[in-house]
């Protein structure tokens, strides 16, 4: 059985799921990769995934993300050009993530649990912040 998938209307979906296959990818091959004996078979990353514009769903580079442990700051990564980042040797626990970019909106992940025998996939949509508005109005109607 044949089954075609097109995605002439949506293209983003396309580039966002071409992404996640990327990465995914080549979280495999490094996996694959490690020398046998040597303990980088068993490494991995404790926190990974991608961030996007909310909207067109292209990758976002250079988001600033903050893992905090019982709100201490633990670590910081920059997302790279195809909106990906990823942490390595956070001790397990709980953590709260904060996504932060200049234009965009901040995000939060409260709760983010890390376990020592598995990794944690996060991937995050972020929106651009509003734009400064002035109203109209009177603006010395109260002197006169």
């Amino acid at each position: 059985m044949l089954i075609k998938i097109t995605f002439k209307e949506h293209p983003m979906k396309l580039k966002s799921l071409l992404a996640t296959i990327v990465f995914s990818a080549a979280a495999l091959c490094a996996r694959a990769n490690a020398t046998p004996g040597t303990g980088e078979e068993n490494k991995k990353n404790d926190i990974a995934g991608g961030v996007v514009h909310a909207d067109t769903k292209k990758p976002l580079l250079n988001v600033s993300v903050t893992a905090y442990s019982a709100n201490k700051k633990e670590k910081v990564v920059i997302t790279d050009a195809n909106g990906n980042y990823s942490f390595c040797e956070l001790k397990s626990g709980t953590y709260k993530l904060v996504f932060e970019k200049t234009g965009y909106k901040k995000v939060t992940k409260e709760k983010v649990t890390i376990r020592s025998d598995e990794g944690c996939l996060l991937n995050i949509e972020m929106d651009e912040e509003e734009g400064f508005h002035i109203m109209p109005g009177q603006l010395f109607s109260d002197f006169e």
